[in-house]
């Protein structure tokens, strides 16, 4: 097996290889601090490469392997970390010039999870200034580009997250998704990810922090295949006292629900959501995958589903509530900010307790219109993105001949189920007319994790991808 098809193996392949030997944890990371080092200039998908710790690592989960330790389930899997992630001795920069140089004093809940199932440690991936954009762009350095075509974006606020799986630059990775964070660089790179149920891994701001409400964002897997996702998950999922936010109830088996397949689902299709403007190759080729579902044994129907635009709402939330976590750091760093940091945080300074209030009404409205929909439905699908990767830089201002916001025209199937709180995947389903990945978006009512899985394991299946290579991987 040469290098390049070792790095692109499934992570759960990798990790059974290095429990029975056949390659160590040692070579694997070599191999894809090798990749990063020849390759990732072209894609700017790291901001920290922890080399050596990795070799570290790496080392340590070789000897547990010749003790005959019992394993984690990411033994030895070498992982990339989104870097909004806390990790305790790594440099940690929230995508701002304010956190340049800032090492981080703890880990979050998910580096936790990730090093206690004895997961290696690649790096810091590259992420727009506090996650504020839907691509990634940030004053630290040069764009994340798309391994599929490196003139176009990777999307955001996980685009190096994306990236780095699209690339085979590292065996999985973590995102997070607070308004299609995971969705939208998965869509755009060809990749798996999932946004899982709002509360389901738990969120912690760190030591002595005060409690802070956190309406839309969850951290969440990135992978090349469905089962690496799952596994990921089962990793990161579960209540953390520290969190008060977080789910009580014990997470589904996801890793189980792979085989369930989607006979006797009904499954409901919209490609617009009744206000979307949308390109029509994305949604002929969404639309076809949706229909395949018939075929796997799942009633399809078009959903007549009409929400109003919810950017609106999601806006001063958003923004409000970011700029209460960063108000102290922020306020003395102005100059340091990117234009859409200070745009976005000068709003959220401003929402009135009246504008907040009414846009949670909003917000409850939607919930309701979702439950019922999923009352009829067991999964919702649209397109996931309006259209393919756009260039760097470069938000479309219409889609589809329709004039678009530029920050939520590409991106308007994402934002919603953030708001609702509910789980969502994007899979790849096909490409575009230039060879750009187009991803379909599956959509589960609050807690139905293992039902999203059901549906993209049960597609991945009848319509794989893991043999499609972006050209500059």
């Amino acid at each position: 097996m040469s290098d390049t098809d070792l790095a692109y193996l499934p992570a759960t392949e990798i990790r059974s290889m290095i429990a029975e030997r056949q390659v160590s944890s040692f070579e694997m990371t070599k191999l894809y601090l090798d990749r990063i080092a020849s390759l990732d200039s072209q894609f700017n998908s790291y901001l920290t490469v922890t080399a050596d710790l990795a070799l570290e690592m790496a080392e340590e989960a070789d000897r547990a392997v010749a003790r005959g330790d019992d394993l984690g389930p990411l033994h030895g899997l070498p992982i990339s970390i989104k870097d909004l992630e806390m990790t305790e001795g790594i440099r940690t920069t929230s995508g701002s010039l304010i956190f340049a140089d800032r090492i981080a004093a703890y880990d979050s809940v998910v580096v936790e999870r990730v090093k206690k199932a004895g997961a290696v440690i690649l790096g810091k991936t590259n992420t727009p200034e506090y996650g504020l954009l839907g691509h990634t762009e940030n004053r630290l350095g040069d764009h994340c580009r798309n391994p599929w075509n490196t003139d176009r974006t990777t999307g955001g606020s996980s685009g190096g997250a994306g990236a780095s799986v699209a690339a085979g630059l590292c065996a999985l990775a973590t995102g997070s998704d607070g308004g299609g964070s995971i969705r939208i660089p998965a869509g755009f790179c060809g990749i798996y990810g999932i946004k899982p149920t709002q509360g389901r891994i738990s969120y912690y701001l760190g030591p002595g922090a005060d409690p802070a409400v956190n309406l839309f964002s969850q951290p969440g897997p990135m992978t090349r295949t469905v089962a690496d996702s799952a596994v990921l998950l089962q990793v990161l999922a579960g209540r953390d006292p520290r969190d008060p936010g977080a789910l009580r109830d014990e997470p589904d088996d996801y890793v189980g629900a792979l085989s369930r397949g989607v006979e006797g689902m009904k499954i409901g299709w919209s490609a617009d959501f009744g206000f979307a403007a949308v390109e029509p190759e994305v949604r002929d080729s969404a639309a076809a995958a949706a229909m395949a579902y018939e075929d796997l044994g799942a009633v399809v129907e078009e959903i007549d589903f009409v929400l109003d635009t919810p950017f609106e709402q999601f806006w001063p939330l958003f923004t409000a509530i970011m700029y209460a976590r960063v108000a102290g750091v922020v306020d003395e760093h102005w100059d340091k900010l990117t234009w859409y940091a200070q745009d976005s945080l000068a709003t959220g300074k401003n929402i009135t307790g009246a504008e907040f209030v009414n846009a949670l009404g909003h917000v409850d409205a939607m919930k309701s219109q979702f439950a019922d929909a999923f009352d009829e439905y067991d999964l919702i699908l649209t397109p996931t993105l309006s259209t393919p990767a756009f260039p760097v830089g470069e938000p479309p201002a219409k889609i589809g001949g329709q004039d678009v916001h530029w920050f939520w025209g590409y991106t308007p199937y994402t934002m919603p189920i953030n708001m609702i709180g509910s789980t969502a995947a994007s899979i790849p389903c096909g490409f575009s007319s230039d060879g750009l990945p187009i991803g379909l978006h599956i959509i589960g009512d609050r807690g139905a994790e293992a039902k999203v899985f059901a549906a993209s394991a049960a597609f991945e299946e009848a319509r794989p991808w893991i043999q499609h290579r972006p050209p500059a991987g």
